[in-house]
């Protein structure tokens, strides 16, 4: 099996609100023309909705001729009311959706660029949880932003014409609008904090249901896995609900308390009216306006535990960009057309590499590493699971930067901006691989000889190429494994490199692979690097090297072959040189 040379759980870069407010600045940065129209135009409804308040209060103390000015003052502040409601929700929703598609694009692009060991860190059902949840959170906080907006612009103005009303009533209110505010803000910050819980546990929650999906056929088999992963998803479910409805009843208990504090103003209010002997169109202003008021002040109220999910996500989207923004060094456009490595020479010149550390544990390091690879060669690297037979080929491969030492092609030391250009060499087939279904980057001349590739791997009875894919990869691992190998043909590189690739096929096709396949290539000029466990077939090898705890032994093994007599089978004995 692949070795598993660092530790998967370990925590991410810590990011506080500070960056995810950089990152929500940033997001928006591209969309601020269109964002700042449509808040304009729903602040201006807004104060046309809080304008249609005070024309209704003067039209109900109004008579005789002054009501056409108000019906026109009525029909003017209605149409721009609709308008810039309209306006406001459409702006925000385009806005929302370029975000959604930018946010998507971004971090689909940073993860493709990342160095291949932050990836491996931050874990893919943590990534998995950031591409889907949390740009689908922050994607619904935009679409609501205009109705904030607008909620917002309303109260604003209907402020203004209290103001205007009566200043001595509208202090009152003043007071009680900031009395309000400050418990609105302490429920805010503690709901918050649940909401920064209730993202930490989606993480968790994603890394279940992979589990559940992905390792559908062990759970059936063991029933005490199947209780264990029942009840880890069961308890990260009921932590979620429990901490979102922790923060939930924090904020409607805000919202009743707002609701209480609003009555008791109304009543101070009316109070205040009758004993200052208040004129009675300030009076029944006052009483129409904190009347209308209060359902855009409510909006604003609930949309606070949405704002709180969105800065949860934003720190998620933050921390994301800090733990893998630091891509890969990509050639530029004349190097990477121009730079080119014929592959006579691999090399790795006192190389070491170090995982990090995680708790208590001894890190996993390999190295000091001197090794070169000429063209044309086949090569096993062989050892126990764990001994860092993967990371060396990773390092072969240009997909770990060494920490220690470099790494020389046809003499030449790869430079980072050259990493791109070295890849190119190399066609491999990884322990844990992922097929794709489809067939890119294919030799053309290689395309002809398809159907001797599926004869040859045996599988042209189940899966055919239409329109440059396969037609079907659900087959067994071991088949899997050969389609694998045939986009490896057809891709037509001149190092091939295959981790553990015969552990998956049956005996027969093992025989195959090492008498017949891999001579095959080796005729074809192809130099290859083969991880195997096989011992009864290194003798097909020009040579074979031996590690041990991330080092290469000194004494390379001898491998001597011979047929026995009584199949007339290839056998290989192996023994360590003097």
């Amino acid at each position: 099996m692949v070795e598993r040379e660092q530790n998967n759980d370990s925590e991410s870069t810590r990011v506080g609100s500070t960056a995810a407010l950089f990152e929500s600045l940033r997001i928006l940065q591209s969309f601020w023309p269109i964002a700042l129209f449509a808040t304009l135009a729903g602040g201006v409804s807004g104060l046309a909705s809080a304008s249609l308040l005070a024309t209704v209060n003067r039209a109900v103390h109004t008579q005789g001729e002054a009501w056409l000015g108000i019906l026109t003052a009525f029909i003017g502040l209605s149409a721009v009311a609709l308008a810039g409601d309209f306006l406001g929700n459409v702006g925000n929703n385009l806005v929302g959706q370029r975000i959604i598609a930018k946010l998507r694009k971004e971090l689909s692009a940073k993860i493709l660029a990342a160095p291949l060991i932050e990836i491996e860190r931050f874990q893919s059902h943590r990534l998995l949880a950031v591409l889907t949840h949390d740009v689908d959170t922050i994607g619904v906080f935009t679409l609501n932003f205009s109705m904030v907006a607008i909620a917002f612009s309303i109260t604003m103005g209907c402020f203004v014409y209290l103001a205007l009303l009566s200043p001595i009533m509208f202090v009152i209110v003043l007071l009680a609008i900031a009395f309000t505010f400050v418990g609105q803000t302490i429920a805010s910050r503690i709901g918050v904090t649940s909401y920064y819980d209730v993202r930490n546990a989606h993480d968790e929650l994603q890394k279940s249901y992979r589990a559940i999906i992905q390792g559908a056929k062990e759970i059936r088999i063991n029933e005490l896995r199947r209780e264990r992963i029942l009840d880890q998803l069961t308890r990260t479910i009921e932590q979620i609900a429990t901490k979102f409805m922790h923060a939930a009843r924090i904020f409607f208990a805000a919202r009743a308390f707002n609701s209480l504090f609003f009555y008791v103003t109304l009543f101070i209010v009316l109070w205040l009216a009758s004993s200052a002997r208040v004129h009675e169109t300030a009076t029944s202003g006052f009483i129409l306006v904190l009347l209308y008021v209060r359902g855009p002040i409510e909006q604003i109220v609930a949309a606070l535990p949405l704002f709180g999910q969105a800065r949860a996500s934003f720190r998620k989207v933050a921390e994301l960009s800090s733990a893998i923004g630091r891509g890969e060094i990509s050639s530029p456009p004349s190097e990477s057309t121009t730079t080119k490595f014929a592959g006579k020479t691999i090399e790795l010149r006192d190389v070491g590499y170090q995982f990090p550390a995680q708790g208590a544990a001894e890190p996993f390091a390999l190295g000091l590493v001197n090794l070169t690879i000429k063209a044309g060669e086949m090569l096993f690297i062989v050892g126990k699971n764990g001994c860092g037979k993967t990371t060396l080929i990773k390092l072969l491969v240009g997909l770990y930067t060494p920490q220690q030492g470099e790494l020389f092609c046809d003499g030449q030391p790869v430079q980072a901006s050259q990493l791109e250009a070295y890849r190119r060499l190399f066609s491999v087939v990884f322990f844990d691989y992922y097929l794709f279904d489809d067939l890119i980057g294919t030799n053309a001349s290689a395309i002809h000889n398809l159907n001797y590739y599926l004869r040859k791997l045996e599988i042209s009875q189940k899966v055919a190429i239409r329109n440059g894919a396969f037609s079907t990869i659900d087959l067994s691992t071991g088949q899997r494994k050969r389609l694998a190998l045939i986009q490896v043909f057809l891709e037509d590189r001149p190092i091939i490199v295959l981790d553990e690739w015969a552990a998956d096929q049956d005996p027969a096709f093992r025989r195959t692979f090492y008498e017949e396949i891999l001579p095959e290539l080796k005729r074809a000029g192809k130099t290859l690097i083969v991880i195997s466990h096989d011992d009864q077939y290194f003798c097909v090898a020009d040579r074979v090297i031996e590690m041990d705890d991330g080092r290469i032994l000194e004494q390379p093994l001898s491998v001597d072959a011979s047929i026995n007599s009584a199949d007339g089978n290839m056998e290989c004995r192996a023994s360590t040189s003097t």
